[in-house]
């Protein structure tokens, strides 16, 4: 047995982020190892068989914009797509799918063994290997040594887990799986910021036990809106969920026994996500509320299980499956399985630069849950980032930084760095400034040239990007091109002001109720390539005197953020500063202007005081 492997780049954990961090680090060509428990755990859905959503699904987008993996298994494994918000603007619809648990591991699993440059070792993870504060690599349960130049640690729950169900305690990282130990201690050794959060999750209910006969049906949209840029067609069929609600009945049984709820009994101390709360958390909360939605989601094709959505819990399984007899159509259900929370070690992001390497550690990069978020998608983005930097930095090349105007990725990280987290981050459109900007629709207009700049993008997404390019600005040729006056656009039951100006298609198509198929009325001669493209122009065209007025604000973000504040800077030597605001920048360490502004507790003068003193730092070096 060889005892001892070399890597360029090693990735600890096969979770989303992990699975990004690995596929975007040998999409670079750089030699990696991903290292997991167990293969046949990778690309596993922990919680929701669910990809996407609002916010989450634009993350999707542009994970897939470079050539990332979820989007593609997610549509391979979709089984319920549908569109949130069809009915608003273009910029706050948010792509999502429930996706079969089993296929998405399979494909997942598939792509990266089939990766260039990827290697997948089955061996958890005891210790680092320390040399001169840098990570020269690490040590296996089995012995290995396995040496490294970057390591990306994405740990998810996995850090010190803990389950609780009632008042039993489980050493966890997830159901059945035991935790990483070990490493949380020997960052703390290191003086990294450790703290603890959780999160839950639902117990699985059998199918079969269920009475859907007077539950509402959602169906999947019959035009369903895919997570990848590449996927034309539906791999799977498509399936229904179902909704029931709880009752009267249900919320007298858990304030009865909240004291029973890891939650509320004192055994949990951390904190979960607000945007997700468990349904004690609800009945407490939310008291003046008679009902709390749930979701009866299949989690696969061929599998009897159902995700409730909307009652995770840590009550014991007697009391979960109390409430579950008094719910509408689950009066005979059988609980597969309890639900749980778990509780969880992370790093305080404000530990990382933009690039998510450690500041501590040079060579060290962390994605996903460790640095204080929640979800899959979150993790993914994060995970792709990370793994973009380290190979990029094995190849001495730029680092790859997104900013807020740019992407939510770029809005999300820059909110972990500079923000820090109080509770498990959750990616929304609302966190976005530009949105108008950042929507689902654009986000390979908006990323992938980036990604082709620094190799990441494969062959045949280059060529097909290309060519939607290419389509894009022929047909955007004849639209700004063909004109029309205001007498003959009446003929066409197109009212415009009467003034005599002549307006392009374009204009006109971005009058209310105008869309592409009436403007081929008036002009038959623009070509028809494809829906897709006929969707971008229109939407182009709607936003067109939205986006004009964001313009300007982006101009002036990204005037703020080309002012770069040297690496070097002493803050003790900015006098006018208190020590609070000092420490806050040596924490931090911003690398421009707009994000230092972006602080929290940092005034509009201490930003000043330090713009005057990098002013006179860049004429003393000019003289």
């Amino acid at each position: 047995m060889i005892n001892e492997l070399k890597f360029d780049v090693v990735v600890i954990g096969g979770g989303h982020a992990g699975c990004e961090a690995a596929a975007a680090s040998a999409r670079l060509g750089v030699n990696t190892a991903l290292i997991t428990h167990k293969f046949e755990t990778i690309g596993e859905m922990s919680c929701n068989p669910a990809i996407g959503g609002l916010g989450k699904g634009h993350l999707v987008r542009e994970i897939d914009a470079l050539d990332g993996v979820m989007g593609d298994i997610a549509d391979k494994s979709g089984i319920q797509f549908r569109l949130l918000n069809r009915s608003r603007g273009p910029a706050v619809r948010g792509p999502r799918t429930q996706s079969d648990r089993s296929l998405y591991k399979k494909f997942m699993q598939e792509k990266l063994v089939n990766y260039c440059n990827l290697s997948i070792i089955s061996d958890p993870v005891i210790s680092f290997i320390f040399e001169k504060n840098l990570i020269n690599g690490v040590i296996t349960q089995q012995g290995k040594k396995i040496r490294t130049t970057k390591l990306i640690l994405t740990t998810g729950t996995f850090l010190n887990g803990v389950i609780h169900i009632g008042d039993t305690q489980t050493p966890a990282g997830r159901y059945n799986e035991k935790p990483t130990t070990g490493l949380s201690e020997q960052l703390k050794k290191l003086k990294f910021k450790i703290g603890r959060l959780k999160t839950g999750t639902p117990p699985r209910l059998d199918s079969r036990t269920i009475n859907y006969t007077n539950l509402e049906e959602q169906f999947a949209d019959r035009d369903p809106y895919f997570f990848s840029f590449l996927t034309s067609k539906n791999f799977n069929k498509q399936v229904s969920c179902r909704v029931t609600y709880t009752n009267e009945a249900v919320h007298k049984i858990i304030s009865k026994n909240l004291n029973k709820s890891a939650m509320y009994s004192g055994n949990i101390k951390s904190v979960g996500p607000r945007y997700c709360p468990s349904i004690e958390d609800k009945i407490v909360k939310f008291s003046d509320k008679q009902r709390h939605q749930i979701f009866l989601e299949p989690e696969g094709l061929k599998d009897y299980t159902i995700y409730p959505n909307g009652i995770s819990t840590s009550l014991p399984n007697e009391i979960q499956q109390e409430i579950c007899s008094k719910i509408n159509g689950l009066e005979n259900v059988r609980i597969i399985r309890p639900g749980y929370a778990i509780e969880y070690d992370f790093v305080d992001p404000r530990e990382l630069f933009l690039t998510l390497e450690t500041k501590k550690i040079k060579n060290l990069y962390m994605a996903g849950q460790i640095n204080g978020t929640t979800g899959y998608e979150e993790a993914a983005a994060q995970g792709l980032i990370a793994g973009i930097n380290a190979a990029l930095s094995v190849k001495r090349s730029e680092p790859f930084i997104l900013n807020r105007s740019e992407a939510y990725i770029g809005v999300m990280i820059d909110d972990l760095v500079t923000k820090g987290v109080a509770e498990p981050y959750r990616m929304f459109t609302s966190r976005a400034e530009f949105r108008l900007s950042l929507r689902a629709d654009n986000a390979d207009l908006r990323l992938t040239q980036k990604g082709i700049e620094i190799g990441l993008i494969s062959e045949g997404r280059y060529l097909l990007f290309k060519e939607k390019l290419y389509k894009l600005k022929k047909a955007e040729k004849y639209m700004n091109e063909l004109e029309i006056s205001p007498s003959k656009a009446s003929k066409f039951s197109i009212n415009i002001a009467k003034d005599g100006v002549l307006r392009s298609a374009n204009q006109i198509l971005s009058q209310k109720g105008v869309n592409m198929d009436k403007i081929r009325e008036i002009w038959p001669k623009i070509p028809v390539f494809s829906k897709e493209i006929d969707d971008q122009i229109e939407i182009n065209a709607h936003y067109k005197g939205y986006l004009s007025k964001q313009k300007a604000d982006i101009l002036a973000f990204k005037r703020d953020e080309n002012l770069i504040i040297p690496d070097n800077i002493n803050y003790d030597d900015l006098s006018g500063l208190s020590n609070e605001v000092k420490t806050k920048f040596m924490e931090i360490k911003p690398k421009t202007l707009g994000q230092a502004l972006r602080i929290d507790g940092i005034t509009p003068a201490a930003v000043y005081i330090l713009l005057s003193h990098v002013k006179r730092r860049s004429i003393k070096h000019i003289a």
